[in-house]
């Protein structure tokens, strides 16, 4: 921002000297003293979501969903900028042509930022209070910020945007420089925000000094590496979410409310939870020849375009698996060289695991399970009395690269099961990845169409989701919606889980599932998974209640209420 067009009082952030984390706190203090400029545009004008990524997952969905919603309530209808570190092929699956795109140079979170190098160093390497290595860093997350800063300032001033919707940046630490980037820019201007929250860095995570004896490390504990360098740890905490004079916060449980508003001190007024929207396309009945269709779609992405999949063997894949990450493709995995598959045949069997491969989602389970089902005697005998009968675990979503560890576990599951196999049924178990793609030239070469969210569900006989922790659990609405049963974990934190299948709501709008066990597979377990893929007509009655239940909670009326709650909170919060 020039000097011109800055609010009088703000300190100009390249002239600052830091030399500790202590320095930035300072300048936040400034900024935070200093009147904040009185908006000059309506949410009309211009709403801008900033997140890491665009890619085919869970945040870029949702972020596609509200949207949709803003554009549908909004008078007249807002252009939609989405601002991201990256977009990918796959985004374009999700992103409607019509929104205008933004990439922030610097902005990837993770591993992706800067190939991770800044994220170990402050999440995985020791940091101690006052050391040169602690110094260091304070001075390169600023400088990264500032740089971030100016280009989101020059973006929300040229387009004339008036409400920034920060998706994640401000809640599970991916890039601290660009949480930091997005306060500056939003205090400097005055921009409205609606911080949009879908994973907290304690969720899952906590100093080590807490765990008690004999306690797994969790999932986020590395973002407690460099909790006690104090100064550090508190300009961490201040950010994550920030507390700003135009900002709310908007989550996606009611755990995380509760956790800012008594635990962190945040407004009531300020914090909000939203829910989801499950789009009409999952609703709409799917024939047998319909479901025939999206399968044989589905064969062209996995097969490069051949109607018939020729699996790659387990063991080569395996071998190949670090070159596979750098360069993700749709691929299916055998038992041995020389297989074919034919998902569209009517003796093909198929589970869904629709996520990415993160160690969270305990996907080895799936494999387990599918183990155990293979001894369970009116299923074996059934496998084994129809030769022609396959059996295919696909997973989604891509692998994140930091994740190669979580997949090479997959793998070694699966492997494990074929081996205790015989040759006649280990030859007819497949693991698919389809890594986010959605279409493939051959598609239209054949006069078949692109395959949707939807209609990747509606292939499958049953959706597996062993999950240890989610924010929401959007397969269970989705599969419910798309008329799928699941087959599903009581994943932590619980009352998340219960929200999700409505346990505090009438019968009828409660999601009927099938529980997937932390322990050993029991015989009902077994029994239902049996009939779901051997006799599907038996469960009408589970299908229909379920599409019912989801029909009545998760639809456009509902988050267009909501929103528009968020958006009057923050004319208010502006003098609008």
């Amino acid at each position: 921002m020039a000097d011109r067009d800055k609010p009088e009082g703000i300190p100009d952030l390249r002239e600052r000297r830091i030399d500790e984390w202590e320095d930035i706190e300072a300048v936040l203090d400034e900024i935070t003293a200093c009147d904040l400029p009185h908006p000059t545009r309506s949410f009309s004008d211009g709403i801008a979501f900033v997140t890491f990524a665009y890619d085919i997952d869970g945040v870029s969905i949702e972020i596609a969903k509200y949207g949709g919603c803003l554009e549908h309530f909004l008078d007249p209808p807002p252009p939609i900028h989405c601002i991201a570190g990256t977009f990918t092929r796959k985004a374009d699956g999700v992103l409607p042509e019509r929104w205008k795109r933004r990439t922030l140079h610097g902005a990837d979170g993770w591993d992706k930022w800067e190939g991770g190098k800044w994220f170990d160093r402050l999440f995985r390497e020791e940091m101690s209070a006052g050391s040169e290595a602690s110094r260091e860093l304070a001075r390169e997350i600023w400088t990264q910020a500032v740089t971030l800063a100016d280009d989101l300032e020059r973006t929300i001033i040229s387009e004339g945007i008036g409400l920034l919707v920060s998706v994640n940046v401000n809640s599970n630490p991916g890039n601290l420089a660009f949480a930091l980037a997005i306060v500056l820019a939003s205090e400097r201007t005055g921009c409205p925000v609606l911080n949009n929250n879908h994973d907290f860095y304690w969720e899952g995570g906590k100093p080590a000094s807490e765990r008690a004896p004999g306690e797994e490390v969790g999932p986020r504990d590395h973002f407690f590496r460099n909790w006690r360098n104090e100064a550090f740890f508190r300009l961490f905490k201040r950010l994550l979410p920030w507390n700003g004079r135009r900002w709310i916060q908007v989550n996606i449980n009611t755990i995380q409310s509760r956790i800012l508003i008594q635990e962190q001190g945040f407004d009531p007024r300020d914090v909000d939870t939203v829910g989801t929207l499950i789009e009409e396309s999952f609703f709409r009945p799917c024939t047998q020849e319909e479901k025939r269709d999206h399968r044989l779609r589905m064969a062209h992405i996995l097969s490069n375009g051949e109607r018939r999949i020729r699996p790659v063997a387990v063991e080569e894949f395996v071998a190949g698996v670090s070159d596979w990450m750098r360069n993700q493709h749709p691929v299916v995995c055998g038992a041995e060289p020389g297989l074919e598959l034919d998902i569209a045949s009517s003796d093909a069997l198929y589970l869904l695991q629709p996520t990415r491969v993160v160690a969270r989602k305990r996907i080895e389970r799936d494999w387990e399970l599918i183990g155990a089902l293979l001894e369970h005697p009116p299923f074996r005998e059934a496998f084994e009395t129809r030769p022609a009968l396959t059996l295919t675990l696909h997973i989604t979503g891509p692998v994140p690269i930091e994740h190669q560890a979580d997949l090479e576990r997959v793998l070694r599951t699966y492997r494990g099961v074929l081996e205790r196999l015989p040759d006649s049924t280990r030859r007819r178990l497949f693991l698919a990845f389809s890594v986010g793609t959605e279409d493939h030239p051959a598609l239209h070469g054949n006069g078949l169409g692109k395959i949707d969210i939807a209609g990747i569900y509606k292939l499958a006989d049953a959706v597996l989701f062993p999950s240890l922790t989610e924010g929401r659990g959007l397969p269970i609405p989705e599969s419910s919606g798309a008329g799928v049963p699941i087959i599903c974990s009581r994943y932590q934190p619980e009352e998340v889980f219960a929200a999700v299948i409505g346990e505090q709501l009438p019968e009828e709008q409660q999601i009927w599932y099938d529980l997937f066990p932390e322990g050993e597979f029991g015989a009902d377990l077994l029994e239902s998974l049996t009939s779901i893929l051997l006799d599907p007509a038996s469960l009408a009655e589970r299908i229909r209640h379920n599409r019912e239940a989801v029909r009545g909670r998760d639809a456009m009326p509902e988050m267009s209420r909501s929103f528009k709650r968020y958006l009057e909170r923050l004319q208010v919060k502006s003098g609008a």
